[in-house]
């Protein structure tokens, strides 16, 4: 069995993350995402998704050590800025209710708090910087499960979202003449 922070990074943070990111799209959902902001909300989506997706990939396949914290904490930062660029263009165009603003909470949060956690496995490692493939490897039944857990709950539900997008945008363009 896995240490404690590893343990509670793979069976809790990243269960509760992807959940989070089926409830966000939920949200969007209910609130007309194709209709109001549309593709370009959409699309902010993907940059996030594939924002954090360096930073899992980073985590499955190399050892936590200061290098992948780092990447870790640059993926952090530049998803904030991304967060901070879709809300700023979104509020105003839909509503973004109290539910959808608790689900943002943890999208924000569950990466610092994995952050925190990595933080914890890397400490006995000091300063090292170098990206080496894990020494030993996560499970590979494991990885297989969350990557299909990421696709089932969170990338396909976002091609749902661009589908709509898209299907909205095309029903909305005049008919040429």
């Amino acid at each position: 069995m896995p240490d404690a922070p590893l343990f509670l990074l793979m069976y809790v943070v990243y269960p509760l993350w992807v959940l989070a990111g089926l409830a966000d799209w939920a949200c969007h959902r209910a609130t007309g995402i194709a209709t109001t902001s549309g593709i370009k909300e959409s699309l902010m989506h993907w940059l996030m998704y594939a924002e954090i997706g360096v930073g899992m990939v980073a985590v499955a396949f190399f050892e936590t050590n200061a290098g992948v914290l780092a990447i870790v904490l640059a993926v952090f930062l530049v998803h904030e800025a991304t967060v901070y660029w879709d809300l700023d263009y979104t509020t105003v165009l839909r509503d973004v209710g109290p539910f959808e603003q608790m689900v943002h909470s943890f999208l924000e949060l569950l990466p610092l708090v994995s952050l925190g956690l990595l933080a914890v496995i890397a400490w006995p490692h000091g300063p090292e910087l170098s990206l080496r493939p894990r020494a030993e490897p996560l499970p590979p039944d494991y990885l297989l499960v969350a990557a299909a857990a990421s696709v089932l709950f969170n990338a396909l539900p976002l091609l749902q979202e661009t589908w709509s997008c898209l299907r909205s945008r095309t029903r909305a363009s005049p008919a040429p003449r």
